[in-house]
């Protein structure tokens, strides 16, 4: 009896999944695997980076989300002159109580696209560090408690080298994922110039999964099974990174421990409760890429396609458990 249930808890999450993700393609067309990693990262708590040029959707992918899970949505367009109290809020002086009050800023909602993330100064990026590592704001030594659910999916363009910062390692570290959208098919690309306006097409997106579900979906992620032999092998391709002459930098323990929420949360979207060895292989390139740093690179994107090259060669050359 107890095994049935358990299926059926594994095929009800699997529709509640596949259903989302068809709402998102309702706008979101043609993207499907990258659609799986933001629903992925999402699952497992972590935030998503999005390296690619404008125009390819990486707002349509967020707002659409947000749209099919009816959760709050800001969308922060960063700048130059952008400060930290533009996200996170300012005291403001109420003068009939004659006592400060605090407005918070765009930070405060479920899903956060921070446009061109890397347009701004270290320090207004660093705002976002407490956020999204901790779920929660510090401002004039008072915390605020961010809303639950919390995701963040930030953007920043290859192509635009000036007026641009380098991302810190510190707050590289905190995205889970890093992915590209790239330019879709021809025959999909043909049919989205031709189409209707996109502000209508979000009208046809339902929603799918209440509060009561996301949360129950969140918490399967976290009860995923994964053997020892799958944390060796996580294990095995972090090593390999440091051990690379290649690299500038090896990758982190953090960056071993999101492997393994990033494979359990495949694992869900795929539909099932225990970590594979290939769950690992298909997300490890996502969780390292943005964390590598070739030696003597002066890439503001960190020569993307060569250190995913590079990954694959450790993954080909790693013993599969």
């Amino acid at each position: 009896m107890n095994h049935i249930s358990t299926n059926n808890a594994k095929q009800a999450r699997a529709d509640l999944l596949e259903n989302l993700m068809v709402e998102v393609e309702k706008v979101f067309v043609g993207k499907r695997f990258v659609l799986e990693l933001a629903v992925t990262s999402f699952l497992a708590k972590g935030h998503l980076l999005i390296e690619d040029i404008p125009g390819v959707g990486k707002t349509t992918l967020a707002k659409a989300l947000s749209k099919a899970l009816a959760l709050d949505f800001s969308r922060i367009q960063f700048t130059s002159d952008m400060l930290p109290s533009d996200i996170l809020g300012t005291s403001v002086f109420n003068p009939t109580t004659a006592e400060f009050s605090f407005r918070p800023g765009p930070i405060f909602s479920n899903i956060i696209l921070a446009d061109e993330i890397n347009r701004t100064s270290p320090r207004t990026q660093s705002a976002l560090l407490e956020g999204m590592n901790e779920n929660q704001v510090t401002l004039d030594r008072e915390t605020y408690p961010l809303p639950d659910p919390f995701f963040v999916l930030a953007t920043q363009n290859p192509k635009e080298i000036q007026g641009t910062y380098f991302l810190p390692q510190s707050q590289i570290d905190r995205f889970l994922l890093s992915v590209t959208i790239g330019y879709p098919e021809s025959s999909i690309e043909k049919s989205i110039i031709g189409g209707q306006n996109l502000n209508e097409s979000f009208d046809q997106i339902n929603k799918v999964l209440d509060l009561q579900q996301i949360e129950d979906l969140l918490k399967s992620v976290t009860a995923v099974a994964a053997k020892e032999k799958l944390t060796s092998y996580v294990h095995s391709i972090i090593t390999a990174t440091r051990d690379d002459d290649d690299f500038d930098l090896g990758a982190s323990t953090r960056a071993g421990i999101q492997m393994m929420a990033a494979s359990r949360g495949y694992a869900v979207v795929k539909g099932r409760d225990y970590v594979t060895p290939n769950d690992i292989q298909t997300v490890a390139p996502y969780v390292l890429a943005h964390r590598l740093t070739l030696k003597e690179s002066s890439s503001i994107m960190g020569d993307r396609n060569q250190i995913l090259s590079k990954i694959e060669r450790i993954l080909s050359s790693t013993p599969i458990p």
